[in-house]
């Protein structure tokens, strides 16, 4: 299965403040917020949603393609990415622009207060997907970017008659609702986390049986609860994988995005794929960094039948 991945590519500066957030929050002068946190660490770690996700894919032995806009700083990300098996050949440096970069807050209870930088993401929608034809890409997957796009990627899979993979995530508060409407209609499938499925109901008006007569498959995660994973009228219900420690939950939900995408890719039952999915984000959670998690398939395999029964299925992984 040949999958696509557009979406951000991003440096992701780490943060840490040893205190809690909402200790330094007073309700009653919200409208004169103004609030400054001396943070005790900070990394500068490779990130971005499609290239997260593309990471994952190629630790399972998928070779995934990457169509996105970069920055001038990029040469060294792009030699990583096809150290791992990613395919950086349709990945457009952008002279004169840096990289999009994304930075993170991260406090004693894992909440974040985050900015990003949108720098060389701002042209990808100077890039599309008509050039890809001789690729004979099966799955395209839709993730957060520079909206117009997302829009122009969702637009181009429904002319070209490419599946697609919504995936509008942290993009839903600058997205038109109309737009939203469109990528959710003629998605094969949706992924959102529990609160931003809220936001799009309420930025759409779509109800969940709505959504669910609209797309083949849609996995909502819901953090250290799992996931539900919703297709052909039923739901599934995903148990995450409990960590060894917890370091740090950036990227998290991409890994899972990647683990999910493989088990997919394979054929495997719903299930399965969501079991999958479960261990690759907590393989991202107990690593600091969206890219810093590593494991032979012997270990995934390994570790996943310690958690789940998969009758056996996962011997065409090794």
């Amino acid at each position: 299965m040949k999958i696509l991945c557009t979406g951000s590519v991003a440096y992701d500066y780490l943060m840490t403040f040893p205190g809690y957030f909402k200790n330094q929050i007073l309700p009653e002068q919200l409208d004169s917020i103004s609030l400054s946190f001396l943070v005790d660490t900070m990394v500068r770690q490779r990130g971005g949603v499609a290239t997260n996700i593309a990471y994952t894919l190629a630790l399972l032995g998928e070779k995934p393609l990457v169509l996105a806009t970069v920055g001038q700083d990029f040469e060294d990300y792009r030699l990583w990415l096809e150290a791992k098996g990613v395919n950086t050949h349709h990945i457009k440096v952008v002279e004169g622009e840096y990289t999009a970069s994304f930075f993170a807050n991260t406090d004693l209870s894992n909440a974040q207060i985050a900015s990003f930088y949108t720098g060389a993401m701002a042209h990808a929608a100077e890039l599309s997907l008509k050039t890809l034809s001789e690729e004979k890409i099966d799955l395209v997957l839709v993730s957060p970017n520079d909206p117009a796009a997302m829009q122009k990627y969702v637009e181009e899979c429904q002319e070209i008659g490419l599946a697609y993979l919504y995936d509008p995530s942290q993009q839903l508060a600058r997205i038109d609702a109309q737009n939203i409407r469109c990528g959710v209609e003629n998605a094969h499938s949706l992924f959102v986390n529990d609160y931003e499925l809220g936001l799009l109901q309420k930025h759409t008006g779509f109800s969940i049986d709505y959504i669910l007569r609209h797309v083949k498959l849609m996995v909502v995660t819901r953090g250290k609860d799992g996931a539900s994973v919703y297709s052909d009228g039923r739901e599934y219900q995903i148990p995450a994988v409990v960590p060894q420690s917890i370091a740090d939950p950036t990227g998290v939900g991409d890994a899972f995005r990647g683990g999910f995408l493989k088990g997919m890719a394979m054929g495997f039952d719903w299930q399965t794929c969501g079991q999958m999915g479960s261990l690759a984000a907590t393989y991202c959670l107990e690593n600091r960094g969206t890219q810093n998690h590593c494991f032979t398939m012997e270990q995934f395999v390994r570790r996943y039948r310690q958690n789940f029964d998969d009758h056996g299925l996962l011997d065409t992984l090794l």
